[in-house]
């Protein structure tokens, strides 16, 4: 299946000035003053707006209000040497100014007031309120129990710096559910049961005769803000070595442009565990890249490298042949050495052991391991150069090695040298075809008794190859993992290879001063040492890798011949293949020169996995129950008669409700959780989430209900910032 078509990710765009509206239909009207303070949004406006021509009335209901982002950052313009306060996208307009942003909410609780006055000023100054005061009843939004400290700080701010009239304070998912299901009779009593999932927290609020059961409703730490956090986490982790920053805002942009619940979330993850499907389920976006400029060269500039490297490659092959037959001509004659040493044992232990201590042996049990890994790498060697040369040849003369050097000239000692070189060449090839025979005659002996075994003990013989399969792929996986355990330079096997390195960089060698008066280095003595040099270079072939790979061939090739429970399916190579298969539409790889295709990200898993954490928090390591959970909580304390009231009208607010899915999500949620027989309609999500509850609020603030709601200026001297009045659309307070 092809790849999705990459989504560019948005660039950013400088924002453009917006004059200040008229204040002139409103100067002296009292029209009420409509604040939805969120912690990403601040929505402001007038409850009412100048009816268009034409119109019986005066002014009418406004539905759009100002929307611009709840930011404010101080920053001094260098050019023009003074400073400057930037609001919501003005922020986004100057780089140094980013730094310095601040919102009024530290989380859930409105903390940052300085923040929150500039805010204000903008809004009004943006409304076009001209006059000393700001002579207009405030409708201003708060959350969910919010501390008395924030409302009295916020009450204080609107009384003493701009002198409204009078103050009520709503909650924003109360209000969004007025909205929807508003009556033209008075009072508001309608039933539900609101989720409102916010910036930095979720909400569970019941609602009988259209007041919100306050005392029940229920508060869970995850929000739309921890959500982007995550998701922000999770391809961080997936792309580590990303060339592009990810910024918070596009994570952002991400997760309410590609995040969806699930119905059945693990459902969904099994179906995902097809290659393809999971590949038709991504979203491939594609960040800005820059391609990178090559140097172009001419024919006659590439022909030249080409041949130039065809004579390094030519040198370096003759230098390492020259160097293997000097390898194999040292371990030939270690290995005679040893088998002398060996052979003209006496019977006198100590004198023995002594020849050991000095021949750097500490007993018998290391001399025979010796002489067999020497005998094991000669029967490699010469296993690889007697390949295709089976045909016996005739033995040359070599006239001049056993004539003395004092006989020879100059030019006869290098002819005498190279004729060594060539015989001790010829007799391991010799050696090698006798050795090659002997493997043959060896190898027949072999497939006899295990044909024997075969048809004497089938289901033995079988477990025996598959347990010997098992271990040969747990080897190559433990090869597999250590290798990409190098590439994290953060690993235990990274560091560890570090620490070796560091190691061999502080060794103290013997300076020259030592060797002369007979001190020896003596690293190398022990055959162990070089095993160091393998432990740090990471690119290094290993003999075993390929000994395993061609023992678990050996063995594939028999189970596939003789057992037919076993299929090509159960074979290393396809088991590998299906894994990355998998792994390749998890996190699709790209050639080292595509700069595009380095700069994308695949979202598949995480679409769902980020959604998921709504009502499992514990996913992201938040130790909170989920909404699924709060659900059962907040409805065990009703009625089964009450039970039914609330959930004839279940309803989703705030940006994350607008997710595809959520509404199904919360259905299964609550289906097993009610009496089989109760009744449970389709649940309702905002039609404009970031919108509703303002219009909610501008709707109220029209009514006569509204003038008994709110706070005036000298209850507010005489009650102090904390007190509210109780009423069907606020926190009800203790306190009064």
């Amino acid at each position: 299946m092809s790849e999705q078509e990459p989504i560019q990710v948005p660039i950013p765009t400088l924002p453009t000035a917006v004059p200040p509206d008229s204040y002139d239909a409103y100067r002296g009207q009292g029209a009420p003053l409509i604040i939805d303070n969120g912690a990403s949004q601040l929505r402001f406006g007038f409850s009412l707006r100048p009816s268009p021509a034409g119109s019986s009335e005066e002014y009418v209901i406004n539905k759009t209000p100002h929307v611009a982002s709840n930011v404010v950052a101080r920053y001094k313009d260098r050019k023009a040497n003074q400073p400057l306060l930037l609001f919501g996208d003005g922020v986004d307009a100057e780089s140094g100014a980013k730094g310095q942003a601040r919102t009024p909410w530290e989380g859930d609780v409105l903390l940052n007031f300085d923040a929150l006055e500039h805010a204000l000023d903008c809004a009004f100054i943006t409304l076009g309120i001209d006059a000393d005061t700001v002579d207009h009843p405030v409708l201003m939004t708060e959350r969910l129990a919010t501390p008395l400290h924030s409302r009295a700080l916020t009450s204080e701010l609107l009384f003493e710096q701009y002198s409204v009239p009078s103050l009520a304070f709503c909650i924003d998912a109360l209000m969004s559910f007025y909205h929807r299901y508003q009556q033209p009779r008075v009072p508001f009593d309608v039933d539900g049961l609101v989720i409102s999932l916010n910036t930095a927290s979720t909400s569970v609020i019941p609602i009988l005769d259209g007041k919100g059961i306050l005392s029940h409703a229920k508060r869970i730490p995850w929000g739309a803000q921890q959500s982007t956090d995550y998701l922000l986490k999770l391809i961080q982790l997936k792309y580590h070595n990303f060339p592009t920053r990810v910024t918070t805002t596009q994570a952002s942009w991400m997760l309410h442009n590609f995040c969806e619940f699930s119905a059945d979330y693990q459902a969904t993850l099994r179906s995902l565990r097809d290659p393809n499907a999971l590949q038709a389920a991504a979203r491939v976006v594609q960040f800005p890249f820059t391609v990178p400029t090559a140097e172009e060269k001419t024919e006659e500039e590439l022909a030249r490298i080409a041949e130039r490297r065809k004579e390094q490659g030519k040198k370096l092959q003759e230098i390492a042949a020259k160097n293997r037959v000097e390898k194999l001509l040292q371990k030939e004659n270690d290995l005679r050495y040893l088998l002398n040493l060996r052979e003209n044992r006496g019977d006198n232990k100590r004198e023995w052991q002594d020849a050991l201590l000095e021949e750097g042996f500490d007993d018998d049990a290391a001399l025979e391991e010796t002489i067999k890994k020497l005998e094991q790498d000669l029967k490699k060697v010469r296993k690889k150069e007697s390949d295709g040369q089976d045909e016996p040849m005739e033995e040359p003369t070599f006239t001049l090695v056993d004539v003395p050097d004092a006989e020879l000239d100059e030019e006869g000692l290098k002819e005498k040298k190279k004729q060594r070189l060539l015989k001790a060449g010829f007799e391991a090839r010799a050696r090698a075809r006798r050795e090659k025979e002997k493997e043959r005659e060896e190898r027949k002996a072999e497939e006899r008794r295990d044909e024997e075994e075969r048809e004497n003990d089938f289901e033995g013989w079988a477990g025996r190859l598959r347990k010997e399969q098992e271990a040969i792929m747990s080897r190559i996986k433990e090869r597999e993992r250590r290798k990409a355990a190098l590439s994290d330079r953060k690993s235990a096997v990274a560091q560890a290879r570090m620490k070796n390195i560091a190691s061999l960089a502080a060794d103290d060698r013997v300076s020259k001063k030592k060797r002369k008066t007979g001190a020896e280095d003596m690293f190398g003595a022990d055959d162990d040492d070089w095993a160091i040099y393998r432990k740090i270079n990471t690119a290094a072939p290993s003999s075993d890798e390929e000994d395993d790979i061609q023992q678990l061939q050996f063995v594939e090739s028999k189970l596939l011949a003789h057992d037919p429970a076993f299929t090509t399916q159960h074979t290393h190579a396809s088991r590998t293949a299906a894994r990355s298969a998998l792994l390749s539409a998890f996190r699709p790889q790209y050639g080292p020169g595509d700069a595009a295709g380095a700069a994308r990200i695949h979202l598949n898993t995480e679409r769902w996995r980020v959604c998921e954490t709504y009502f499992a928090p514990s996913m992201a390591g938040v130790d909170a129950a989920g909404i699924g959970e709060v659900l059962q909580t907040v409805l065990a304390r009703f009625t089964d008669a009450e039970k039914a009231r609330l959930v004839k009208n279940v309803y989703t607010t705030g940006g994350p409700s607008q997710f595809p899915g959520l509404r199904e999500r919360v259905y299964s949620a609550l289906r097993p959780i009610l009496p089989p027989e109760m009744e449970l309609p389709p649940v309702e999500a905002a039609q404009d989430a970031t919108m509703d509850a303002w219009r909610g609020m501008a709707t109220f603030a029209n009514t006569e209900g509204f003038k008994d709601i709110g706070v005036s200026r000298q209850q507010y001297e005489e009650w102090g910032g904390e007190r509210i009045k109780r009423w069907w659309g606020g926190n009800w307070n203790a306190a009064q």
